[in-house]
């Protein structure tokens, strides 16, 4: 089966580390922009191509403009490979300007051993098939994203119904609709698939600068059980911090942005 994610993620090589890639309207996120995450993911998926290694282990994704709907070409290059992790570049260009610059590492997962020690848990919610879907007929002018991926909540958000909570701190459930099973490459873009939580502090929207995303594991099967939330607002810029849990209550993925809020 061919998973609109797979085909939406393509990349077709060139020469000299560049490939062509086209950005659809099909992960449209808040203002009607390619969402950060499908961007970074697209990069990962060039960069994968020259790496002796199979997994993303840890991502730095730098957001130089907005993504563009159309063709574009990733340009990577491999700065080092040693015996168990490889670090290379990727760029994104659209339409002749620079747009994303990632540094990467790659590793293999599957030969992650050592002590695991962990002081935090998995979000504690109810079976997602008991819970209504985020949008649950609403639409967003735009908002594309929510057509590819499930999201389940335990009650509406506030800024939702035109009454933000305060509190920018969410739990919730969350899969591919396609019924694409989730992977290290995939949870790149998991991390910055939801709205930013500082729309239940009343503003409008933030942007992304900064991302960075530590990949802790193989996700099993199954919906995704996340934890998002913002602590500080200052000047403007916010962080916003991320875990994901899989369906068997394993840490698999974290992930920090810096983003400006919009105004």
């Amino acid at each position: 089966m061919a998973y609109v994610f797979d085909t939406d993620t393509r990349v077709t090589g060139l020469a000299d580390g560049r490939y062509a890639v086209e950005i659809t309207d099909r992960w449209n996120a808040l203002g009607n922009v390619p969402n950060g995450g499908y961007l970074l993911a697209i990069c990962l998926r060039a960069l994968a191509e020259e790496m002796p290694y199979p997994d993303p282990l840890t991502v730095s994704a730098n957001y130089l403009r907005p993504g563009v709907v159309g063709p574009a070409e990733v340009h990577t290059r491999i700065a080092r490979v040693g015996r168990r992790i490889a670090t290379g570049e990727a760029t994104l260009v659209c339409q002749g300007k620079e747009t994303v610059r990632v540094v990467a590492s790659f590793a293999d997962l599957d030969q992650a051993t050592g002590r695991t020690t962990l002081l935090g848990e998995p979000p504690k919610l109810p079976a997602p098939e008991k819970l209504p879907e985020l949008m649950d007929g609403r639409t967003l002018p735009g908002l594309t994203v929510v057509d590819r991926v499930d999201y389940r909540f335990t009650e509406p958000l506030g800024w939702m119904l035109g009454r933000p909570s305060g509190e920018p701190s969410w739990e919730f459930w969350m899969r591919f609709k396609d019924g694409r099973p989730a992977d290290p490459l995939s949870l790149s873009f998991f991390v910055d698939a939801m709205a930013p939580t500082v729309l239940d502090l009343g503003e409008l929207g933030s942007t992304t600068v900064q991302l960075t995303v530590y990949l802790r594991g193989r996700p099993a099967p199954g919906w995704l059980a996340c934890r998002v939330g913002t602590r500080y607002l200052t000047g403007g810029f916010h962080e916003e911090d991320m875990e994901i849990w899989d369906s068997t209550g394993t840490l698999v993925a974290q992930s920090r942005q810096l983003a400006l809020v919009l105004g």
